[in-house]
């Protein structure tokens, strides 16, 4: 019932006048295409996006007009997202609860971004304002979905998902800005600068910074840098007739985490958890191509411990496909 009604809530969300011109786009989170694949911790992520340019009388500008920073004219593209993600232990096939490992969870979630872009000739400035609400435990799906692909696949059962965390609805405002050099380096584009972000709620509560580096022929037509949970991806838009185009991302961003849901546990009710760690780091490696008006990304990740019994680093990528329809 209650992911039934998430599900609603996000198709309301997608107003059919919005779906007249925009980017459509698949993103899937997996150990698979990491160098180490596992089948553990922050096993799998799938996410729909549809972006957009809102009209001038769109709600969203209206929305960002009461928005402390946003302006109705400051806003060049929105999303809406809906998606899944799962995260276990490392050892699925044991069926009794592993303590000193990370819960079982499933989270299912709609959201809407809104995305800024401030352009000069020697910065180029992206914000990013998200609002997610989903729901974490059985009602997600999780076990459902995990379950059934590896019986297709012949892959190992997991035989744990009774120990999951509860059913609890969620909610996570997040705010992104990235700061970029424009330069060159030879007869190629060349991107760089610092980062930082904030997201407050029940699930996630942490602040983050960082700094990432990009190249390629051309970087003013694409501006996305791909999101990886616990963050969203940036404005997914780009030149739909650019011909042929790549670039390669380097980036790392450190958090400082108050609390991570799927760690610490439900926070009404009692529910297993483990020992969260405060510092954690991400670094990515990746790069797209885009061809006309589909795009194709791939970013590999390696996530340092997040829980003290946390035996050694997460090794995951994200893969993205996009096209303007």
């Amino acid at each position: 019932m209650h992911s039934r009604a998430l599900l609603l809530g996000a198709c309301l969300l997608c107003p059919v006048t919005a779906m007249a011109d925009g980017v459509a786009s698949f993103k899937l989170s997996n150990d698979f295409f990491s160098a180490r694949d596992s089948d553990g911790h922050y096993t799998n992520g799938a996410e729909f996006s549809w972006a957009f340019t809102p009209g001038d009388n769109h709600w969203t500008r209206r929305l960002a007009d009461g928005l402390p920073g946003w302006s109705p004219q400051s806003v060049d593209a929105v999303a809406y997202r809906f998606g899944q993600q799962i995260y276990t232990p490392e050892d699925i096939e044991e069926s009794a609860l592993i303590e000193d490992d990370r819960p079982w969870a499933g989270y299912l979630y709609a959201g809407l971004s809104l995305y800024g872009n401030d352009l000069s000739p020697e910065w180029r400035i992206n914000d990013a304002l998200s609002l997610d609400v989903g729901m974490v435990g059985p009602a997600s799906g999780g076990e459902l979905v995990q379950e059934n692909f590896h019986h297709l696949i012949g892959s190992r059962e997991p035989e744990g998902w009774h120990n999951q965390l509860n059913n609890e609805p969620t909610a996570t405002l997040a705010w992104q800005r990235s700061w970029w050099y424009r330069d060159r380096l030879g007869g190629l584009a060349l991107e760089y600068g610092p980062n930082t972000g904030l997201a407050l709620g029940n699930l996630h509560d942490h602040v983050s910074l960082g700094a990432a580096v990009r190249l390629g022929p051309r970087l003013d037509n694409q501006f996305a840098t791909p999101g990886i949970a616990p963050n969203t991806s940036g404005n997914p838009l780009f030149s739909r007739d650019g011909g042929f185009n790549w670039s390669l991302l380097a980036q790392f961003q450190g958090r400082f985490v108050a609390r991570n849901l799927f760690l610490d546990g439900n926070t009404f009710e009692s529910s297993h958890s483990v020992d969260r760690r405060q510092w954690v780091g991400d670094l990515q490696l990746g790069g797209n191509i885009n061809r006309d008006r589909f795009s194709l990304r791939l970013v590999t990740v390696t996530r340092t411990r997040q829980f003290e019994q946390q035996d050694g680093n997460d090794y995951f990528g994200t893969l993205i496909f996009s096209s303007w329809l």
